[in-house]
């Protein structure tokens, strides 16, 4: 499984995010449900936000995001960079078997 780290800039006032938000989470939860994501947040001060996915190919992580509210409404700019976990805490065990 490959993790991808997920910026999402906002390209819109931050009225018009928060217009876009609720659908926006409701989308997030669907992608938890499947298994696609991780965590996810926005920045403080309210800029941007982050989305931590795991996907066997890049090409699911680009399908996900072409379904975001965020994305069809022209809120956020996506930028998608693949990470490998080489460390990570122990209570993460369980996202990272050996």
């Amino acid at each position: 499984m490959k993790n991808f780290l997920i910026l999402l800039r906002y390209k819109v006032p931050i009225e018009v995010v928060e217009e876009h938000t609720p659908a926006h989470r409701a989308y997030l939860k669907t992608l938890y449900a499947s298994g696609d994501l991780m965590f996810s947040g926005p920045f403080v001060p309210r800029t941007a936000g982050v989305l931590w996915a795991r996907a066997e190919e890049r090409a699911r992580v680009d399908a996900f995001i072409a379904q975001d509210p965020f994305f069809l409404n022209g809120v956020a700019d996506y930028e998608v960079n693949e990470f490998t976990v080489t460390m990570h805490a122990g209570s993460l065990d369980a996202a990272f078997p050996a």
